[in-house]
């Protein structure tokens, strides 16, 4: 949910139509129709509040214009700490600002600051202060304070009405239009005339919540990015949850295998134990289910700050669990207890009555044709997704596939668990006969006798490893991959910024002034969707799109020029990747007409082609010919190639002396860019961080509950150990020894898991099999896995030990 804010006060809110129905692929009803988000605001036409005004009921209509304008803290050109937006001063009324101090401001050189502003740099009524806004500095005079009394997501800055007009970023053009209604009149009936009166201008009528996003239209995607994300987790989570709750389970039945046997000894049937240990799950399901509903709560507001504090997603965002989210998430708890008693149930319907008369039992026969169709029928579906991930899938949401990928290989892994920790057991039972002494002796016995309970506590072991080296390393394989591509894909040798966000318009002809400068080139980057002609494979993600300047892009990228050339792209034109324009079916001299992310529609004569590299993946036009359809409204930076021959040193100093300092005008070198961009990907990768550390607290809590059920089963073997005069210290190391054997087993599997999916991907994206990312991460996780259970077998262990032993204790239960 998106709640307004500055629209707040507004009833109505009119709106550019984000929603864009891209070109029907195929003819008639197979037409196949798809529907995009448009990457830029869509703006109205400021004649359109003639007519919202002339539908009855409304009282009058409010145009709202957004611009760049950021406060100078102080004379060196650093910004005041926050987002301050420009809006004329007669929109003030629909959050609503009151001025608190002053009057409005009415001539040009005159603004309101917003409260929180004010209070950043001790402005008042009267004062003045230096505000960087289209390309350049200059100083206002602060006629009034306003506040809204509620928190905003940004700061305000009012201008006057006419000055506003001049600094908006389209000419006759809004962002919205508020609607004040006249007393008595009905939001809803009004709404729907209004709808209708603007129906064919690309225009939305909003209403409560909704109007949030006119004023956050990127907000909107960052929605999406949510459910998917929710939807990935929530995938995942089930997955575990009936991973290691069908593990715990299928222990607790073995553990209680001589009641079991029992009841058919006395006439119980396999249908009555399935259900009687179903039944026994689903309540304490049902039970853990209700207790879980408050900490989830807590849990999902904490996660959504995460989000927020890392960037992944805007904070406009508004946080909210209903009644059906709490519904769903009962549901998936719930259907995952049944689907762990239903295995649990299968093993004690399979209990003979004969095994109520051993002492021992031990079960020997594991595969069954269930079980190992299962298994292969995880694998297969594990090959489809890594193929799918490797081939199809891009971007950081790829953990989509892959993490589900490796969860269905770690499930095959565990069906298989059994067979292959008894095949393990024997692989290292000999090494630590001969350096664990005595207690690894009696280590390597149980380990060899008891190898079907041991995979019961290796199976979580090696999910919580799995997922863990899987996810990490396939986090920063991405981000390592993406710089890669990023840096040599880069051609600048500098890059010239503002502080304030704005470049001064006649900037680049000063740059390329510069000593060393062998070409410059604005930069703006925006998307569009080809309407004439379109092709089938175009989707909702577009066609990238990068302003640039003609004279200095024809120096750099000469050289990827297929055909055509770059030192015509003025006015009206674009450069094509050579594949896109195979695929229109056009080339140079064709003229194609591109909707542009504001929703205009261009036609634009193709200049050039490009040949298809990590460089060229974007269609390019001229700057000053994109940038008015972007949000800005302006180039964000200039890219800076040298001279040959000339050095970055001498560049950077060449530039700082040219337009160094200048309204907050900023040089760097290539490495700034570089920077710049791994930050942005690192933010995306929070995601699969937090991700990763909820499910692995989940499967370490699982890992020691299973460990601790598995060691406090054997006290009457520790009882027997002890009355035959084995010490409690010989005891508890016999144990340790037996909890490395254990970890060592799952951390193994878990490499093996992880290396599934993490080798080829690697090899596919980086042309090493070797994932990228430091080795101290496979460090820590192993230090860890074997920390927690050492210490899980070896607590429960001494607790059980406490006890004195005597006959008694060897008495069956």
């Amino acid at each position: 949910m998106i709640p307004p804010q500055r629209l707040a006060a507004a009833p109505i809110v009119v709106a550019g139509n984000q929603s864009y129905d891209l070109p029907a692929v195929g003819h008639g009803e197979d037409a196949d129709h798809e529907t995009a988000t448009l990457s830029e605001r869509v703006r109205l036409d400021e004649g359109l509040a003639a007519t919202i005004s002339g539908v009855p009921g409304v009282a009058h209509v409010v145009p709202d214009v957004s611009f760049h304008a950021d406060v100078l803290a102080d004379t060196g050109g650093s910004s005041v700490p926050g987002t301050q937006a420009g809006h004329s001063w007669v929109s003030a009324e629909l959050a609503p600002y009151r001025l608190t101090d002053g009057v409005a401001p009415i001539r040009e050189g005159e603004v309101v600051l917003d409260s929180a502003t004010a209070g950043r740099i001790g402005a008042h009524a009267g004062s003045k202060t230096d505000i960087a806004v289209r390309g350049g500095v200059h100083s206002y005079l602060v006629t009034g304070i306003a506040d809204a009394g509620r928190r905003m997501a940004g700061d305000a800055v009012f201008f006057s009405p006419a000055e506003a007009g001049g600094l908006r970023s389209a000419a006759g053009q809004v962002d919205a239009f508020g609607v004040q209604l006249a007393p008595g009149a009905d939001v809803t009936a009004v709404s729907a005339q209004i709808a209708t009166a603007v129906h064919d201008r690309h225009a939305v009528t909003l209403t409560g919540d909704a109007r949030g996003s006119a004023e956050f239209a990127r907000a909107a995607g960052d929605g999406e990015l949510l459910i998917i994300l929710a939807a990935v987790f929530g995938g995942l989570a089930a997955q575990v949850a009936m991973f290691v709750v069908a593990s715990t389970l299928t222990l607790s039945v073995q553990q209680r295998r001589r009641e079991v046997a029992m009841l058919r000894a006395i006439g119980a049937t396999p249908r009555q134990l399935s259900r009687m240990i179903t039944g026994e799950s689903m309540i304490i399901g049902a039970l853990g289910t209700a207790l879980a509903i408050v900490p989830g709560m807590l849990l999902g507001d904490w996660l959504f700050g995460r989000l927020t504090g890392f960037g992944v997603i805007q904070p406009v965002l508004k946080f909210e669990q209903g009644f059906y989210p709490v519904v769903a998430a009962a549901v998936v708890g719930l259907s995952s207890a049944w689907g762990a008693a239903f295995v649990a149930a299968r093993y004690a319907g399979r209990t003979r009555p004969v095994e109520a008369m051993r002492e021992t039992a031990i079960p020997t026969r594991w595969l069954t044709p269930t079980r190992l169709w299962l298994g292969v029928s995880s694998l297969i579906g594990a090959v489809a997704l890594a193929y799918l991930t490797i081939t199809v899938v891009d971007g950081p949401l790829a953990a989509s596939t892959a993490g589900p990928a490796v969860t269905l290989v770690a499930t095959a892994v565990a069906l298989f668990a059994p067979g292959l920790t008894r095949l393990l057991v024997g692989v290292v039972r000999r090494p630590i006969r001969a350096l664990g002494g005595l207690p690894g002796y009696l280590a390597s016995l149980n380990a060899r006798a008891r190898w079907m309970p041991m995979a019961g506590a290796v199976t979580p072991i090696m999910l919580a490893t799995g997922l863990a080296i899987f996810m990490l390393y396939f986090q920063t394989t991405e981000v390592a991959v993406a710089e890669k591509q990023y840096s040599d894909s880069l051609l600048a040798d500098a890059v010239v910024t503002s502080a304030t966000g704005d470049l001064p318009p006649d900037l680049v002809a000063k740059v390329q002034q510069a000593p060393g400068v062998g070409g410059a080139t604005a930069f703006v980057t925006s998307k569009g969707y080809n309407e004439k002609p379109s092709d089938s494979t175009q989707d909702e993600d577009g066609v990238d799109l990068t302003g640039v300047t003609a004279d200095g892009i024809a120096q750099a990228w000469g050289s990827i020029v297929a055909t055509g050339k770059l030192d015509d792209l003025h006015g009206t034109t674009i450069a094509l990747p050579a594949d896109l324009a195979q695929r229109l079916g056009v080339g140079v001299g064709a003229k194609i007409v591109m909707r542009l992310g504001d929703g205009s529609l261009a036609t634009l004569d193709v200049v050039a082609t490009l040949r298809t590299t990590a460089a060229s993946a974007s269609a390019l036009m001229p700057a000053e010919t994109l940038a008015p359809h972007t949000a800005a409204g302006a180039p964000d930076r200039i890219l800076v190639m040298a001279k040959p021959g000339t050095g970055e040193a001498e560049l950077l100093a060449g530039l700082r002396s040219q337009v160094g300092g200048a309204d907050g005008v900023q040089v760097a070198g290539r490495e700034a860019l570089t920077k710049a961009f791994v930050a942005e990907v690192q933010a995306n990768a929070w995601v699969n961080y937090l991700i990763v550390g909820l499910l692995l607290v989940y499967a370490a809590i699982s890992t020691v509950n299973t460990l601790v059920m598995a060691t406090a089963d054997r006290r009457r073997e520790f009882g027997l150990q002890r009355l035959i005069g084995s010490t409690r210290g010989q005891v508890l190391r016999m144990m340790a020894v037996e909890a490395g054997i254990v970890a060592a087993i799952g951390v193994f599997l878990g490499t093996l898991v992880a290396a599934s999916m993490l080798v080829p991907f690697s090899a596919a994206v980086s042309d090493s099999p070797v994932p990228s990312g430091p080795l101290w991460i496979y460090l820590v996780i192993l230090g860890l896995a074997v920390v927690l259970t050492v210490v899980a077998t070896c607590a429960t262990a001494w607790f059980t030990l406490r006890t004195r032993p005597s006959p008694s204790t060897l008495a069956p239960e």
